[in-house]
C-alpha cells in the first residue's frame, strides 16, 4: 500500500519555528512530526511512502536518508521549483506509487492516535474513490454530508462561501482532519498536473463518483500548526506519557 505526506507547505502559522527548518521537522515528544507520520503509517501496513517536499527541502532529504525502516520505501517528491498544493503534489507524485494499490494521503502537521486499520476497512466496505477523515469540531471551513456520508458539498463559515455538489434533506457539517485514501482510478479523474486544492478535487468528482467521510473514532488528534497548538500537543503526549 501507498501513502503520500504532505510535506512541503511553508508552514507560516508557526511564525519563527518554521523560518529555519520545515514544519514536517518540527519536533513533538522528542520527534519530527514526519516521523510521526511515517511510523502510523507502518503500522497499517504502508511499504512504499512518498513525500512531497518544497520549504528547506535538502532538510528533508538529509533526515529521511537517516531513517531505515525494513521492507518500506521512502521517496521523494521534489516540488522545489514550484509548490503545488495539495492536489497538484498528489499528481506530481503519481508515478512514484506502487501500481494498482491504494493511497493514504497524510498531512505532515497531524498527530494522532487513530487506528488507521479502521479508517482502512471503512474505505473498503463503503467502496467510494475516496474517504476522508471528519469530525464534529469547531472550525471555519466544514465539509457537507448527507446522511450516509457521502460528500455532498462544502461551506466557510466565516466568508458565507457555499459550495453543493448534490442536494440533501439531511446534511450535516464535519471538519476534515488531516488524513485521507484514495483508489488509485481518481488520479485520473483529477486531471493534469497543475496547482490546485485537492478540496475542489474532491467536490468536482463528489457529484458522479463517490466519496465518504469517516467520523467513527475517538481518539486523540492534533494539528500543530500553530505555536500554541504545538504547545498543547506536546502537553497532552507528555501527561499521556506516550514512548518517544
Amino acid at each position: 500500500m501507498n501513502a503520500l505526506i504532505f510535506a512541503a507547505g511553508l508552514g507560516t502559522r508557526l511564525a519563527t519555528i518554521t523560518k529555519s527548518k520545515p514544519k514536517a521537522l518540527v519536533e513533538v515528544n522528542g520527534k519530527p512530526m514526519l516521523q510521526h507520520a511515517i511510523e502510523k503509517l507502518i503500522e497499517v501496513g504502508v511499504t512504499r511512502v512518498v513525500i512531497n517536499v518544497h520549504h528547506h527541502p535538502e532538510q528533508i532529504k538529509q533526515f529521511v536518508s537517516t531513517l531505515n525502516y525494513p521492507s518500506v520505501d521512502l521517496i521523494i517528491s521534489d516540488e522545489s521549483d514550484q509548490l503545488l498544493e495539495t492536489g497538484g503534489g498528489l499528481l506530481k507524485a503519481a508515478p512514484l506509487f506502487i501500481a494498482d494499490q491504494p493511497i493514504i494521503l497524510y498531512n505532515s502537521d497531524v498527530l494522532t492516535g487513530i487506528d488507521l486499520n479502521k479508517m482502512l476497512k471503512y474505505h473498503q466496505q463503503k467502496g467510494g474513490i475516496a474517504t476522508l477523515m471528519v469530525k464534529d469540531r469547531s472550525t471555519a471551513r466544514y465539509f457537507i454530508f448527507d446522511d450516509d456520508n457521502r460528500l455532498s458539498g462544502w461551506e466557510n463559515i466565516s466568508t458565507k462561501e457555499e459550495r453543493i455538489t448534490i442536494e440533501t434533506s439531511k446534511r450535516k457539517s464535519l471538519a476534515f482532519s488531516g488524513i485521507h485514501i484514495i483508489n488509485p482510478e481518481i488520479l485520473s479523474k483529477l486531471g493534469e498536473v497543475r496547482k490546485f486544492s485537492i478540496t475542489n478535487g474532491y467536490l468536482d468528482l463528489s457529484k458522479e463518483n463517490k466519496i465518504y467521510g469517516w467520523d467513527n473514532w475517538d481518539e486523540y488528534w492534533f494539528d500543530i500548526g500553530t505555536p500554541e497548538k504545538l504547545e498543547i500537543a506536546e502537553s497532552f503526549l507528555k501527561t499521556k506519557g506516550l514512548p518517544k
